[in-house]
């Protein structure tokens, strides 16, 4: 049994099969008629989702679908499954979670699929799948409820089933059992469940238990509590935020229970009642719950750092060797100090005396010393984030016979020796005469020596040639049919010998040769070798006053000749000690200082042959004090600081600073900061009305510099709330042109009665006011007053007769522009006035 949840077509396409209808949160009554669930998918990267709640049963199966139109993209879209915030699933593939991922070229449709193999009750919790393509993004979100089967859950029997029974018509009655049972008390379940035959009553209150909604408490000191959980990438800081409803309180935060202190890896923040914690370059050892207490009130949240997946830089190459060989499978990572597993067809390898496991930075290496048929097969590396395999091939060493069995002619009772070299000295011979396996004896005797697979001695009744061995009268070469010979024994070196040679034929011997001088034997010459010890394969490094003894081993014959070099020039036997035996060398200083510092070279040279090694000595010592130390800025309790490095850094890298405060009062200094690798760094928590100096240490491998870098300037802390700093006032230029704000408007005034019209203006600097009459200048007629009171101007008319009556003009001008407004007044003579005069 499984599940399916698909994904739709988008909708303009043509559609087979009707959207599926919403998933109801009541549940159904058997899991049999659950509603499809589907994911709908729009065009370009638009995904909407119809269901929120999946319920499904324990142990079944269940298929995620969704469907991206990729025909607007100019790249692939990239698709993750994440469980929660920030859970991603691709990490967690497997036999419990599979991917699959498909795409038609035709409708340019990708199509991802997520498969959960056997639900079980972790798999609940809330989920979402996210599509990027460059800067656009999509995604939806869904849950996922599982229920453990019912106790009646099983096989069904069909043919009681099918069996035909009247039915009887009764009417429905829509009762909502959730309803009632959210409503009901815990002592009335049972009888509920009994009521409406209810079977699995366990299930149901399992579900029931889900569906009650729990009110958050509210809390009194916290406006906006701590996220449930946070992630962040390893390296990068990250910053948990809390808003408090009192902003004086003080809170404190805690790392799995224990309280934290500000330094440089943790910086509070402060700003009204927002409270900030944020962490610095995050490592795994931040991955915990971190805690925001005030009083007894808490805020709790979970941090995940993530570490960035491994990836192989360089793959594995296939090896081809002969069997005894070295083998070494080399790999590149991205990062230093990564997890690497070795397998070998499929079975995970192990450290131990065949196999040999060896990293330097990025590069790891699987070493196999002497290789076997055994050995052949697929081996594999695994990292976080790829994997690689390599092909060994081993084959059997091809024999070869460097020197085969020579004929020989002896007489009777002589001695016959018959030798056969080999290439590989591991071989052993057997040795046959006429077919027939030959058998050691007191007669004959079979030996094995390096490469020689014999020689064969034996004592033949035949003829055959003798083997002589005498002193210096004696023949003391065997006889052989040639013109030359190799002797190997063991002669005294440094004597002078003389040799004499007689040829033998069947006929006897000839006159011996004898040469015309001595030979002198001298010392078989051994090629030079330099043991150099495994200490000085890498930089030595020594402190300053500490002894210097370097013990080198060689071997060479004749005693080889030793020189010692340093930095290319002769090596200075006033400064240092050579003391040199035959089988060894010592470079010895009583008291190293710096100067003795630089590349040693050792030579052993043996006539033309010579072998070199070069050493990195390092004598270091004590930085100087860091220079220009200077406080760059003060705010609320904090000062920050800023230095150079020291120009003397005992020859060697700066490993970090240690930054020290004192107040100019008690001028006693307290340690603030230790181990600081950048030049600069915030001291917090500083006293309010007290002024601080600041100190600081360099230090590098042989300890803190015996000097310190004081600061130029000190940081004083203000006391609050007695300076008031205010912001200079700024005059806001007013200047404008004129502008009428309420116009003039048309009046009918009677004649003989004063009349008035007015308007207002406004304008800075303040206007001139000119009043016009049928676009002629008013001036200083005595029948008009003009007034003018905070910018209302206002024309009075005295006595105005029908001669006054017309078009009339207010203009107002200064420096910026002008501005004006007109009206019409009419003057009208009342008719019994007109009919007394007539």
């Amino acid at each position: 049994g499984s599940s399916h949840v698909d994904a739709a077509s988008p909708p303009d396409a043509p559609s087979s099969n009707p959207p599926a209808a919403p998933f109801s949160s009541s549940p159904p009554a058997a899991y049999s008629s659950w509603p499809p669930l589907t994911l709908v998918h729009w065009p370009f990267l638009t995904l909407a989702l119809f269901i929120h709640v999946i319920l499904f049963v324990t142990g079944k199966n269940v298929t995620f679908v969704t469907k991206v139109d990729s025909s607007q993209m100019l790249r692939k879209p990239t698709m993750k499954w994440l469980k929660g915030k920030w859970m991603d699933l691709g990490s967690k593939a497997g036999k419990h979670l599979q991917f699959k991922e498909t795409y038609d070229r035709n409708t340019k449709i990708y199509t991802y699929e997520m498969t959960i193999v056997k639900v079980v009750d972790g798999d609940a919790g809330g989920y979402r799948c996210e599509v990027t393509s460059k800067d656009k993004c999509d995604s939806c979100t869904f849950d996922i409820s599982v229920e453990d089967a019912g106790e009646d859950a099983g096989e069904l029997d069909f043919s009681g089933l099918l069996k035909k029974r009247k039915q009887k018509e009764e009417p429905e009655i829509d009762v909502d059992v959730w309803e009632i049972l959210k409503n009901a008390k815990p002592c009335d379940y049972e009888k509920i469940a009994f009521e409406y035959g209810i079977t699995d009553l366990r299930g149901l209150l399992k579900r029931l238990k889900k569906m009650k909604k729990v009110e958050p408490k509210k809390s009194d000191a916290f406006l906006k509590k701590l996220d449930p959980a946070y992630s962040v990438e390893k390296g990068k800081k990250i910053q948990l935020s809390v808003e408090l409803a009192d902003p004086n309180a003080q809170v404190k935060w805690l790392k799995n229970g224990q309280e934290i202190k500000p330094s440089a890896k943790y910086i509070f923040e402060s700003v009204g009642g927002i409270r900030k914690l944020i962490i610095n370059k995050c490592t795994l050892a931040d991955d915990a719950a971190y805690e925001c207490v005030i009083g007894e009130e808490k805020s709790f949240t979970e941090v995940f750092v993530q570490e960035p997946p491994v990836t192989i830089t360089k793959m594995l190459d296939d090896v081809h060797v002969v069997v005894g060989e070295k083998v070494e499978f080399e790999v590149e990572v991205s990062e230093e100090g990564a997890n690497v597993k070795w397998k070998k067809d499929g079975v995970e390898l192990s450290r131990d005396g065949k196999y040999r496991f060896k990293k330097d930075g990025t590069k790891h290496w699987l070493i196999i010393n002497e290789a076997t048929a055994e050995d052949i097969g697929t081996y594999y590396v695994y990292t976080s984030g790829g994997e690689s395999k390599g092909e060994l091939e081993v084959e059997e060493k091809e024999l070869e016979v460097l020197q085969s069995i020579a004929d020989l002619t002896l007489k009777a009772a002589e001695q016959a020796v018959f030798k056969c070299e080999v290439s590989d000295e591991k071989v052993t011979g057997k040795w046959f005469k006429d077919g027939v396996e030959v058998i050691p004896s007191d007669r004959i005797k079979m030996t094995h020596i390096g490469r020689y697979s014999g020689p064969l001695t034996a004592t033949l009744i035949d003829s055959c040639i003798s083997k002589l061995t005498s002193s210096l009268t004696s023949p003391i070469l065997l006889y052989y049919p040639l013109c030359s010979f190799l002797l190997n024994g063991d002669l005294p070196v440094g004597e002078k010998m003389l040799f004499r040679v007689t040829a033998v034929n069947i006929a006897g011997r000839s006159p011996p040769a004898v040469m015309a001088q001595a030979v002198t034997i001298r010392e078989i010459v051994e090629r030079p070798k330099i043991r150099l010890p495994r200490q000085l394969r890498t930089k030595y490094i020594k402190r300053v006053g500490e002894k210097v003894n370097l013990v080198i081993p060689f071997q060479g014959k004749p005693r080889p000749v030793v020189t010692w070099l340093k930095d290319g020039a002769p090596l200075d036997t006033g400064l240092v000690n050579i003391r040199t035996s035959d089988v060894d060398t010592i470079l010895f200083i009583r008291q190293a200082a710096r100067e003795h510092s630089g590349q040693y070279t050792l030579s052993v040279q043996i006539e033309n042959m010579e072998d070199k090694v070069n050493l990195e000595i390092q004598i270091v010592d004590k930085p100087g004090p860091p220079i220009a130390v200077t406080v760059t800025d003060v705010w609320g309790f904090n000062a920050a600081l800023e230095w150079k490095p020291p120009k003397d850094n005992g020859n060697c890298e700066i490993t970090g600073y240690t930054i020290q405060k004192a107040d100019l009062k008690t001028k006693e200094w307290f340690t603030v900061l230790e181990h600081n690798r950048r030049p600069s760094c915030t001291v917090s928590d500083l006293v309010m009305g007290n002024e601080y100096t600041f100190r600081v240490f360099s230090e590098n491998i042989c300890g803190m510099s015996d000097d310190a870098g004081i600061s130029k300037n000190t940081a004083a802390i203000a006391k609050t709330g007695l300076q008031q700093n205010l912001k200079p006032y700024k005059e806001k230029d007013m200047c404008s042109s004129p502008k009428f704000i309420t116009p003039l408007v048309d009046r009918s005034v009677i004649a003989g009665y004063s009349a008035a019209i007015s308007c207002a203006v406004r304008g800075h600097p303040k206007p001139k006011i000119i009043w016009m009459k049928n676009k002629m200048i008013i001036g200083e007629d005595p029948k008009y007053l003009m007034q003018n009171n905070q910018g209302v101007l206002t024309l009075n008319i005295r006595k105005p007769s029908l001669f006054d009556g017309g078009k009339y003009t207010c203009r107002a001008i200064n420096d910026l522009g002008e501005d004006e407004v007109e009206c019409k007044l009419e003057v009208r003579v009342l008719k019994e006035k007109e009919e007394v005069k007539k």
